[in-house]
């Protein structure tokens, strides 16, 4: 089982959108995908369609439920969600390493039923920004095609490189995905910098810049389902074929039906 955090120190850098349309991709591809819906204002579970629910991943990280027993169906065939909790966010800082550790807790008691996890991370690196990094074996990073997109990884690197060295070493870069990307010659030139600057880790398929990937939410339906025939669609979609080149192929679906039925709400 591949747990992935889908992270950036910024918001707006295109970490939901990524989440959702890959998580729909892949499970086009056979593969059967766990969405967790670590942000608090909650947009990848109503993006996936999954609305005013009265327990969420806060009741996971509080030892209440499993997250295994939190699993909503959604709009994208074969993938399942745990879905958001705005009651996660607390103001009082002596919680914040107990959430972090409950998330964790959470994750290292979730059974391999799945091929992939994607977890849509907060948009700050702030104490529900740390818990994936400290759960998951990899990051996968969407980066907007300007500037200061850019130059903001650097504060993200710089976190994992301490979480890796404290908290989770087996944590790595997954990938680095240019998001938005248009024709203009800047666009160009950033997303051959990014190449430069992570040889390694980035991802040779872009996602443009397209007007579907905006609308799709209103509709609570991936891109691959709203406009299938869109750029939008065929880019998540050679995005998701790249990213699991190497990975074995989907588990026997049959064997997680069984597995799961009987938890995941409608």
């Amino acid at each position: 089982m591949r747990t992935i955090a889908v992270t950036n120190s910024k918001g707006g850098t295109a970490k939901t959108t990524t989440t959702v349309n890959l998580a729909a991709a892949l499970g086009e591809l056979g593969h059967r995908v766990l969405v967790i819906d670590l942000d608090p204002q909650g947009s990848a579970s109503s993006w996936l369609g999954v609305d005013d629910v009265t327990e969420g991943v806060a009741d996971a990280i509080r030892g209440r439920i499993p997250l295994a027993e939190l699993l909503f169906e959604t709009t994208a065939p074969g993938v399942v969600l745990v879905p958001a909790s705005p009651s996660i966010v607390v103001a009082d800082p002596s919680e914040e390493t107990r959430i972090a550790l409950g998330f964790l807790r959470a994750m290292d008691s979730l059974p391999a039923l799945w091929d992939v996890v994607l977890v849509d991370c907060p948009p700050s690196l702030g104490y529900l920004g740390i818990a994936p990094l400290t759960a998951c074996q990899e990051a996968l990073v969407p980066v907007e095609a300007h500037v200061l997109a850019v130059t903001g990884l650097t504060s993200l690197l710089e976190t994992m490189a301490r979480v890796r060295r404290r908290l989770n070493p087996r944590l790595r870069l997954g990938g680095v995905v240019a998001c938005r990307v248009n024709r203009t010659s800047l666009s160009r030139a950033i997303v051959q910098r990014l190449g430069e600057e992570f040889p390694e880790s980035f991802i040779a398929t872009t996602i443009r810049e397209n007007i579907r990937l905006a609308e799709a939410p209103s509709f609570q339906i991936p891109i691959t389902l709203y406009a299938p025939n869109s750029t939008g669609a065929e880019d998540y979609r050679a995005l998701a074929r790249e990213f699991m080149v190497g990975w074995p192929p989907p588990i026997d679906r049959r064997s997680v039906a069984i597995a799961t039925g009987p938890v995941v709400r409608h």
